[in-house]
């Protein structure tokens, strides 16, 4: 069932927010302040000019022009706290559920209320909504090409701020929920920073360590010794990529940690960047390695990008396979894999269609590539009860 022919449902948030005497109290000022500053200048107008003419009941009908992955709740909550604390009543009918697909034009919500009191939320709460549904669209895409493979959210850093960043980390809770649900996909298992580990059902964030602690120990085996000695009841996920050496260093911390590695508690983090190979390989053996387990990966039409996630610089399919042949040929088979760099939906996809190896995947390019396919847009299609849109925007009348 798509999102137009599903019958909205109705909820009605705020109802009166009384003081003690049982008189709605004042709005708090805070909320109202950042409310003023934040949105379009021509909506307060607007504001200004129905409350001198006579305010009027209306109803937006808010859509984004691409398919999406439906992620509401926070925009949702923020229309419900705007409302307690203006004491009024909009209804919010939410035309799917959350972590549902959603068409392009298709009705997200319809938004019912005062026209004084709902004209100038339009810029805060779609600033909480496209974003969020497209980084859902993508992570559920990312965790279905790999369902095998665990997911950790590393995009806190690529964010503009908090607000963002939680956003995000919702928006890759919603789209990994999906997954799980239609893939029986491991989705997404937490997340970079504590402010978020919540959407993940976690209590801090996860993390080993940077490519800083690598060069502040001096060695790759180094900087692992001084991770156990102050963790020492944690698994261990150490960098390979530093000083070139991914081979040599995985081998290395894998010998010293023998224990570790037998229990499945050691992990091999692959990072590196797209100005080089992986330690031992080189275009030709990239080629050979994939040729020894999906012989026909090269063998099809392939885009160049597409060869570049296959056999090319950085953590490339090949750089995988390869690891892990080094890693099981020492006897190090319960060694996980972690990898990152540039891990969207279209390495994703590429590597899930060979099969690459990967135990987890560090990534926060699950983030929107196109910002302006982000842009969400309200508009009211009625006044009053009377239908009324403007030109070109008729469609919307037929999902109410």
């Amino acid at each position: 069932m798509t999102a137009s022919e599903k019958r909205p449902e109705l909820k009605v948030v705020g109802a009166r927010a009384d003081g003690p005497a049982g008189e709605a109290r004042d709005p708090d000022p805070v909320l109202e302040a950042a409310i003023a500053s934040r949105t379009d200048h021509y909506f307060r107008r607007t504001k200004a000019i129905v409350e001198r003419f006579g305010d009027i009941q209306v109803r937006y009908a808010i859509f984004m022009r691409r398919p999406v992955m439906f992620a509401p709740r926070l925009a949702v909550e923020w229309i419900e706290q705007v409302a307690r604390e203006r004491s009024v009543e909009f209804g919010v009918e939410l035309c799917c559920g959350e972590g549902e697909w959603v068409g392009a034009g298709d009705p997200l919500i319809y938004l019912t209320g005062s026209l004084v009191h709902l004209v100038d939320l339009e810029t805060l709460y779609l600033q909480k909504l496209g974003a969020a549904c497209v980084a859902a669209h993508n992570a559920y895409s990312m965790c279905c090409d790999m369902p095998k493979a665990g997911f950790l959210a590393m995009d806190a850093r690529h964010c503009t701020g908090p607000d963002m960043a939680e956003l995000m980390a919702y928006a890759a809770s919603v789209g990994s929920e999906a997954a799980k649900r239609d893939r029986g996909a491991v989705g997404f298992v937490g997340n970079a920073t504590d402010a978020t580990a919540h959407f993940f059902g976690r209590e801090s964030g996860l993390g080993t360590m940077p490519h800083a602690l690598i060069g502040y120990a001096g060695s790759t085996l180094r900087a692992a010794e001084m991770f156990r000695e102050v963790f020492p009841d944690d698994p261990l996920t150490v960098l390979v990529d530093y000083f070139g050496r991914e081979i040599t260093d995985a081998l290395t911390v894998c010998r010293r940690f023998p224990d570790l590695a037998s229990r499945g508690q050691l992990s091999i983090r692959l990072d590196t960047h797209g100005s080089r190979y992986v330690e031992g390989l080189d275009p030709s053996l990239s080629y050979a390695v994939l040729e020894r387990h999906v012989p026909k990966a090269t063998r099809q039409y392939r885009s160049q990008a597409e060869l570049r996630y296959l056999i090319g610089t950085g953590v490339s399919a090949a750089a995988i396979y390869h690891l892990r042949e080094r890693l099981d040929a020492e006897g190090f088979q319960q060694v996980k894999i972690v990898a990152s760099s540039g891990f969207g939906p279209e390495k994703c996809r590429i590597m899930g269609s060979v099969g690459a190896p990967i135990d987890v995947v560090g990534t926060g390019s699950y983030l929107p590539e196109r910002w302006s396919e982000t842009y969400a847009t309200a508009d009211v299609i009625e006044y009053g009860g009377k239908s009324r849109v403007k030109v070109g925007r008729e469609f919307l009348l037929g999902h109410g």
